[in-house]
């Protein structure tokens, strides 16, 4: 019943198990004793002098009452913190493991399932620590003890509460492999409903565009009502569970009545003692039908357990010791017969690559599509470690760097830059927290971007809602590149952010790509011939080598690949 997997994915503190040890046994004292003192109030009413009145046997009975109350809420209480504080904890971990796997990686994940796994089924693990499992401590001590009491008052009441409490778990088992595949399929339909529902969001426009919006309905229709299928039917084994253990905990309960009221009325027990064990009687299946009632909940963790640990088995990209700092920035960054497969692709889309790239040069990547210009960008950043070769920077090696300190070394302007739900300096700020106002508006004006800036309603302070939908490309691209300015990295990347842009934003950003590279070691992947005029290097790659280096003038007297590239229709 207590899964050792969700146990250790969880990581509860150490004092959760004895604390609900603690609790389950005080309730159990409790229940006795109450039951108890309540056989003997209706023993001294009925059987004895019924003109008085056992007041202090009700006082006693009073204050059992209301602190059982009080320790029912204060383990509902203790539960649900210690479980809000595992799920803030497991969705760190998965954030934390996510960035340590690094997003080339989890690009081959649907969004909405990572989504669905970080919010339903970190939701789901809650669950089972806030109830299931205490429902569980339950049934291993109250059970147990009360048969105990009940076998000392009573030794054929005892054995026959023995002897159907095995019942109970049969048929918990039997439904529950009846329900497993169910909830596999519910947990697979909302995942899908999940992806599905992110992508049509995010290709509103597309599909508008293609008067395909309609026809979309349909497919969210169908996929909804896959998920309702799915769910009605998990629940439908969850009431027939709930159906089968209130008729098994009722049955057996009305066998205890009737033979206790069979031998009371042969007078071969008295009617206190009868009383206790049948009052008793029902509080023994108590636990059972309130883990009947969560068992469901458990088997929903379990299966979104076995998705968290799947994406938690992706190993991260460098071991965990980093022994050596990132040396200075005039130390020249050298691949050395570097090679990456993607996976579940055969050939390699970088392959045994050497190339240097020497302090303060701005060195040009050219090359048709796939010849491997993304994936050296990639290795650089960290996002990959090479599968062979080594990545140096001076004399050591890129590995034996936390990838945290190398980033910190870096600054990354994508075609495609990623902006954030906030305002525009706290878009800027990602660069650097502490930056005031007067860096950010230094930062902007190096990057063409303080004019749009300080036209927007609020200025920096504007927010730029999601993706920065308020901003044109330009716009977005100046932002950055005002970023990696504000950063001041010695080592940049750049993949060519004035491609696809109209011709007053192209000279814009170009002017502040030409201030950006100045003393600094660049690596630009280049789309415009301006680009790669103010390269000192160019280096032509294809199916993941380096064909080609040298100077434009070089190459393109060389009628190599890189005087046909120069040839080729824009």
């Amino acid at each position: 019943m207590i899964d050792r997997r969700l146990f250790a994915l969880g990581r509860p503190r150490w004092h959760f198990m004895p604390v609900q040890c603690g609790f389950a046994l005080l309730l159990t004292g409790l229940i006795i004793g109450q039951m108890h003192l309540l056989s003997e109030v209706i023993a001294e009413v009925f059987m004895g002098d019924t003109r008085a009145t056992p007041w202090p046997l009700l006082g006693w009975l009073l204050g059992l009452i209301t602190l059982r109350a009080a320790l029912i809420a204060g383990q509902q209480y203790y539960s649900q913190a210690a479980a809000s504080a595992i799920k803030v904890r497991l969705q760190a971990r998965l954030l934390t493991h996510w960035a340590a796997v690094g997003p080339v990686r989890l690009h081959t994940e649907r969004t909405g399932e990572l989504v669905a796994v970080y919010q339903e089924g970190v939701d789901k693990l809650e669950a089972y620590f806030s109830r299931y499992l205490p429902r569980v401590v339950q049934v291993l001590i109250t059970p147990l003890a009360i048969a105990v009491v009940v076998g000392t008052v009573d030794r054929l009441s005892g054995l026959i509460l023995l002897g159907t409490a095995p019942l109970i778990p049969i048929f918990m088992w039997l439904i529950g492999s009846m329900a497993k595949k169910r909830i596999e399929r519910q947990w697979a339909a909302l995942s899908r409903m999940s992806a599905h529902f992110l992508d049509l969001l995010q290709g509103i426009p597309t599909l508008k565009l293609f008067s395909r919006s309609r026809e979309q309905e349909g497919a969210i229709a169908r996929v909804s009502n896959r998920y309702r299928i799915t769910t009605m039917g998990v629940l439908k084994v969850a009431f027939l569970s709930a159906l089968v253990l209130e008729l098994a905990a009722s049955l057996s309960t009305a066998i205890v009545a009737v033979q206790i009221g069979v031998r009371l009325v042969e007078g071969l027990v008295s009617f206190q003692p009868g009383l206790f064990v049948l009052l008793l009687a029902p509080e023994f299946y108590l636990p059972f039908r309130h883990l009947g009632s969560e068992h469901h909940a458990g088997m929903e963790s379990k299966e979104a357990a076995t998705r968290i640990q799947a994406l938690l088995d992706q190993s991260p990209l460098s071991v965990p010791a980093y022994p050596h700092p990132v040396p200075g920035s005039r130390e020249a960054i050298h691949l050395q017969a570097i090679s990456y497969t993607y996976p579940g692709r055969t050939q390699a889309a970088v392959d045994q690559l050497d190339l240097t790239l020497q302090p303060d040069e701005m060195l040009a990547l050219v090359g048709p599509s796939g010849s491997g210009k993304s994936t050296l960008f990639r290795l650089l950043a960290r996002h990959l470690d090479p599968d062979s070769g080594r990545i140096r920077i001076g004399p050591t090696d890129i590995q034996d760097i936390a990838p945290e300190d190398w980033r910190r070394h870096l600054a990354v302007v994508p075609q495609h830059p990623t902006l954030f739900r906030g305002t525009v300096a706290g878009n800027l700020r990602m660069a650097r927290p502490d930056a005031s106002l007067e860096a950010l508006e230094e930062a902007a004006t190096q990057a063409e971007a303080h004019a749009f800036i300080a036209a927007l309603p609020q200025g920096y302070d504007t927010p730029l809602g999601e993706h920065g939908w308020r901003l044109s490309v330009g716009e977005r691209q100046r932002l950055a590149l005002a970023r990696a300015f504000l950063k001041a990295a010695p080592v940049l990347l750049l993949d060519e952010p004035s491609a696809n842009l109209d011709p007053e934003s192209e000279e814009c950003i170009a002017l502040a790509i030409e201030r950006l590279t100045r003393n600094r070691t660049t690596a630009v992947i280049a789309h415009r011939l301006r680009t790669v005029y103010r390269a000192h290097r160019i280096a032509v790659l294809d199916a993941g080598r380096v064909v080609e280096l040298g100077t434009h003038r070089e190459l393109a007297q060389a009628n190599g690949l890189y005087a046909r590239l120069l040839g080729a229709p824009a």
